[in-house]
């Protein structure tokens, strides 16, 4: 059973855009799409820890600011002909708010 966090509501992140979730165990980047997908990743690049939150979102993926890595919102996983992978965290959307799951963030990896 999960326990969900009520991080904001979907319209205080503006579409193809991010907000940044500092939390105890860490920096959480929280994502939403074009089409109103929400998606949470560590809000580090795994090439030189570039703030993903800060990045370019387009279709389901987002561009690192500082070299242009591009990374799946939904697997993390980088493309192209670079390698690495983001951690990605179960995020939703109910009655217009954002949920993250709360069990998730607790076990995330702190830098």
């Amino acid at each position: 059973m999960s326990d969900w966090i009520d991080i904001a509501a979907l319209d205080a992140v503006p579409q193809r855009g991010a907000r940044l979730v500092k939390s105890v165990h860490g920096c959480v980047a929280v994502f939403r799409t074009g089409a109103d997908e929400v998606f949470a990743l560590d809000n580090a690049c795994p090439h030189k820890q570039g703030p993903l939150a800060e990045g370019i979102v387009h279709g389901n993926a987002v561009t690192c600011p500082l070299h242009n890595w591009v990374i799946s919102l939904e697997t993390g996983l980088v493309q192209g002909p670079d390698e690495g992978q983001v951690a990605t965290y179960p995020a939703k959307v109910e009655n217009g708010r954002i949920l993250l799951d709360a069990a998730f963030l607790k076990h995330r990896a702190i830098a």
